[in-house]
């Protein structure tokens, strides 16, 4: 799914009146109607529906809302700032035809702090849209502060009023705080970040029928990882086939307390479909690997830590589990990496090894993936003052380096040489433990070696991580699942496919 800009949501909107036709006024009734839908289907029988509302479209699109919950049969109040009579056209005909309704009363945004609220209460935010370009001020701060006080639900419409769409916000911004989100047609890239996102709540994607044309033929470089994309690069597996089509992975980690980062890799890197599967790791793993993971081949890489790096050709490695970084280890995976020109997976301590010194970043073969964690990338890259910052510097690394970075976080985003930016929006909080990422660079290491390019085994492993995530979620809760319930949860991932 593509990620637009404010200017092209508005482009789009735009397009579609010209071009379907309709009028803008229809346009804002249809994404009304699927508003009020969506807070019917979500909402208690008896639920109290208060609405604060702009001058705005955003305010037209919640005098439109009010009305057709209203005709549903649900009590329904509405705020306004009565001083300002400047509505735009839209907004201004639907709040003439919500006057006309006399069950609606119609209180001013000073009237809220002394007002007695009902039971069974959702406040709809309807105050600004993705035209915002400036701080909230004045009595609509004030409002909004008062709002973010109550422990009502709260729904914003299209995007939680006070945020931008496309950028962070300053740190004396005042933005409504939703627990549900309903956004028209597409995702917002500050829906995405960890500083502006978690203003959103949930996301709700609501299809007003926005112009199929423009969307297609519209260009950008920021796209969120659907399952409709997933299913473009998934690749079932041919009844006529055998081990050797799904290639040779080779797990490279493990040090003396750290095997069972090995172990979690590797083990992901089987339930991902890997054809042969290696374990190269120091003797002191021996047993614990050949017992937790007899489906894989154990190799000799040192006793207590790694201190060579001899495989075979034909192997797709992943590196840095559990690695460490004893000095026998940092030489022999230096002297590697002059020598290797293949694309592979790095992670972790071969992160932290690369990071030493700048100049190794020029070891990474071509079209590698990198998967580092906040902390790891700013040990290689230097340090950013926020998550925007860091997109851009990692954009700027990934074209210079000409390979894909794999930036973790809530949304994790993948980069491509190109430039193009794929937010995941699957995974959930119960993946913050240590060991996920290990499950992580199994995942898209097997998924190397069996053929899908290093794109498609970045975008697809990721999603696959956190689609098992989910899965785990549902059965442990957020505190209780473990990273090894992500490998199990594989299989269920693969049976939806």
């Amino acid at each position: 799914m593509k990620i637009f800009t404010a200017e092209q949501i508005k482009n789009c909107d735009r397009f579609t009146i010209e071009n379907e036709p309709i009028s803008s006024i229809n346009l804002m009734e249809r994404a009304a109607k699927a508003c009020t839908n969506w807070l019917i289907a979500n909402s208690r029988n008896n639920e109290n529906f208060y609405l604060v509302c702009g001058n705005g479209n955003n305010g037209g699109d919640g005098f439109a809302i009010a009305r057709m919950l209203y005709q549903k049969g649900f009590d329904v109040t509405v705020f306004v700032d009565k001083s300002n009579n400047r509505f735009s056209e839209d907004a201004a005909e639907n709040y003439q035809r919500l006057k006309e309704i006399s069950g609606i009363e119609i209180f001013d945004f000073d009237e809220i702090e002394n007002f007695k609220f009902q039971e069974n209460v959702t406040i709809v935010d309807a105050l600004f849209g993705t035209g915002l370009n400036k701080n909230i001020e004045g009595k609509t701060k004030n409002l909004i502060e008062f709002l973010n006080s109550l422990h009502f639900r709260k729904v914003s419409v299209d995007i939680p009023s006070g945020l931008y769409a496309d950028k962070n916000l300053d740190e004396s911004a005042t933005v409504f705080q939703a627990d549900d989100t309903l956004s028209f047609q597409f995702w917002k890239k500050s829906f995405l970040y960890p500083e502006t996102g978690q203003f959103c709540g949930k996301i709700h994607i609501l299809d007003i029928g926005l112009s199929g044309k423009y969307i297609h033929e519209t260009k950008t470089e920021n796209f969120v990882i659907c399952e409709k994309l997933i299913r473009t690069i998934y690749k079932p597996r041919k009844d006529f086939s055998h081990k050797g089509n799904f290639g040779k992975t080779c797990i490279i980690g493990g040090s003396f307390g750290k095997i069972g980062a090995e172990i979690l890799a590797v083990k992901a890197a089987l339930r991902t479909g890997s054809g042969l599967t290696f374990a190269l790791a120091p003797k002191c793993g021996y047993e614990i690997l050949q017992i937790s993971c007899p489906e894989a081949m154990y190799l000799y890489g040192g006793e207590d830590f790694i201190q060579n790096f001899e495989v075979e050709n034909d192997f797709t490695i992943g590196i840095g589990c559990g690695l460490g970084t004893d000095p026998e280890t940092e030489n022999a995976f230096l002297d590697f990496l002059k020598n290797y020109e293949k694309p592979l997976v790095l992670d972790a301590d071969a992160l932290n090894l690369i990071s030493k010194n700048r100049e190794n970043l020029k070891l990474i073969p071509k079209n590698s993936i990198i998967t580092p964690h906040p902390k790891e990338f700013e040990r290689l890259f230097g340090k950013t003052e926020n998550s925007f910052e860091r997109l851009i510097l990692a954009k700027q690394k990934a074209k210079e380096l000409q390979i894909f970075i794999v930036l973790k976080d809530h949304h994790t985003q993948i980069i491509t040489p190109e430039n193009e930016v794929f937010y995941n929006i699957t995974g959930n909080s119960g993946m913050a433990k240590g060991g996920s990422g290990d499950v992580l660079t199994g995942i898209i290491t097997s998924l190397l070696s069996q053929n899908y390019s290093p794109q498609e085994a970045a975008i697809f492993g990721v999603w696959l991580h956190g689609k098992a995530g989910n899965f785990a979620v549902e059965k442990y809760a957020r505190e209780a699942m473990l990273p090894t319930d992500l490998i199990e949860e594989l299989k269920n991932v693969f049976k939806i496919l």
